[in-house]
């Protein structure tokens, strides 16, 4: 029996919770009246992947069968989704590997021969290709890498076409060799409901020039939740884009959702809730919290990013784009919604040593303050589980850390930006195009495995909302330096960060948990702050 999610209030006898603190894990001991939201069980996957697959590509969603739309002579693109999802990485083999084998497999037997796979990587870095290996698998990495599989390169002008404007100015470009085709079949993975939709093409195949019409400070300070698209204005805006250019280009969508199913056997006891520890997850647990405190933190990281995630296929659906994301959603929201009434003063967040732009690299400083202002503080539909002017404590070391490699443009958004102002609406304007043209950072992204110059810009608006919204954010262990630099400020333990909680929402907060990952998304309805309550 899979178990929904549940609000469980913290009591006198209740035992430690488990709490992630970037490369490690501690237990900690909440006030009494604590509510600690719970993620719902893992569902049962499907028993037949492989064949679940191959019945959504012949009975597709307001569309013909897949086999139905090949034909030999033609030009076929298939874009993929890149290593930001799922995380942590998906235990071998990748649900993507799954479907492009279908997919390619029916190609070849309607002779299709002009065939590329595009990983979808927007502006995000270029995969390498141990990573490509691990995500697509070994016959499609064999048959396809490198002259036939490859990154999305965004500054490439002469891989890119302009489809029109919408109705809002919007500029569509994406990937000529995707818009030339006679079919664009797009696989992705649900991880959380921003995923999917109109979005996985209009971002993950565009350029600057197309993104910074919903990846700017209007946008996201007027996205209600990043996790509810209906309240969303990033997801309108791509929902406008990406109508246009299917007036334009044939897609044929496959969107695939897994469960929360998300630490191996050896690291079990992360899945489950303390109460229900068995003697070995108790004695695992401290092991793990002391062994991964007392080492170096690249040797603490490098252990858990070798964990690989046993997640299972929950949902497979093919066809026409909208029809399918709607019930992909269904599907994501039946393994990760969780019901919770009211909210509370302060809302408590362990931030996990990974994130989608970190993935077999370092949480750096900016990263810490995209997951806690931009992602977890938006793990919520109706409204946010802390009140207006309440209080965000996050539990990370923030150290001033950066992967040269990864984030170069991080480093000089840090050292350059944040020294002057924390205002995303100056950043914004003083800033950005000199980041986003910059040939330096454009020759990093194109030729080496670096984040966009213009993607810290993006991470910082990604918070604009939770900081308007929010009276204070406290950082519990954080550097002292660095979350003045990030307008937080530092807490040596909890109890030092709840009393600072207090100079801003009164004596006797109400608080909240949340107990994540594995993830989930909560439906917070109005009404008083109820424990435990639905």
């Amino acid at each position: 029996m899979n178990r929904p999610g549940t609000v469980v209030e913290v009591g006198r006898s209740t035992p430690p919770v488990l709490v992630h603190n970037g490369d490690s894990v501690v237990l900690q001991r909440f006030p009494v009246g604590t509510r600690v939201v719970y993620p719902p069980d893992p569902i049962t996957g499907l028993r037949d992947p492989d064949g679940a697959i191959r019945r959504a590509l012949l009975n597709p969603l307001d569309s013909e069968p897949l086999p139905a739309l090949l034909h030999a002579g033609m030009r076929l693109t298939i874009a993929v989704d890149d290593i930001s999802l799922p995380l942590p990485p998906m235990r071998w083999p990748d649900v993507r590997s799954r479907v492009l084998e279908a997919v390619l497999d029916m190609a070849a037997d309607a002779g299709v021969e002009d065939v590329e796979i595009i990983i979808a990587t927007s502006l995000h870095r270029r995969m390498t290709a141990a990573e490509v290996l691990h995500a697509m698998g070994r016959r499609v990495f064999d048959a396809f890498w490198p002259d036939r599989l490859y990154n999305f390169d965004a500054e490439d002008p002469e891989a890119l076409v302009e489809l029109g404007t919408t109705d809002e100015d919007e500029v569509v470009e994406i990937s000529k060799r995707a818009a030339t085709s006679d079919l664009l079949v797009y696989v992705n993975i649900n991880l959380v409901a921003m995923d999917g939709g109109h979005k996985s093409v209009a971002v993950g195949l565009a350029p600057y020039r197309s993104l910074r019409h919903h990846h700017n400070v209007h946008t996201l300070r007027h996205t209600r939740s990043l996790m509810d698209p209906p309240r969303s204005a990033l997801h309108r805006s791509c929902t406008r884009m990406g109508r246009l250019l299917e007036t334009q280009v044939k897609v044929f969508k496959i969107e695939t959702t897994l469960n929360n199913d998300t630490f191996p056997a050896a690291l079990g006891f992360l899945n489950r809730r303390e109460s229900e520890w068995t003697v070995k997850d108790r004695a695992m647990a401290r092991v793990v919290a002391r062994a991964t405190a007392s080492m170096p933190p690249a040797q603490a990281r490098a252990v858990f990013q070798r964990t690989r995630a046993p997640y299972a296929l929950t949902g497979v659906f093919a066809g026409a784009t909208e029809p399918v994301h709607a019930r992909a959603l269904e599907s994501l929201y039946r393994q990760q919604a969780v019901p919770v009434r009211g909210q509370s003063d302060v809302l408590s967040v362990g931030i996990p040593y990974v994130g989608p732009y970190n993935v077999n690299s370092i949480m750096n400083p900016v990263l810490v303050y995209c997951m806690g202002l931009g992602y977890f503080f938006n793990l919520y539909r109706g409204m946010p589980l802390v009140r207006r002017g309440g209080v965000l404590i996050m539990t990370h070391p923030c150290r001033e850390e950066f992967h040269p490699v990864h984030h170069p443009s991080y480093i000089d958004f840090y050292e350059q930006v944040l020294s002057e102002t924390r205002d995303p609406e100056r950043i914004e304007v003083e800033y950005e195009e000199r980041f986003a043209s910059d040939a330096w950072y454009r020759q990093l992204y194109r030729r080496s495995h670096a984040y966009h110059g213009v993607h810290p810009f993006y991470m910082w608006y990604w918070g604009a909302h939770a900081l308007e919204h929010l009276g204070d954010v406290v950082v519990v262990g954080g550097d002292r330096g660095v979350c003045e630099r990030l307008g937080f400020r530092a807490a040596s333990t909890l109890d030092d960060a709840l009393e600072m909680a207090t100079q801003t929402v009164g004596q006797h907060p109400s608080v909240t948990h949340l107990h994540c990952p594995p993830l989930f998304v909560c439906d917070v309805e109005a009404g008083g702050f109820e424990a435990g309550a639905p």
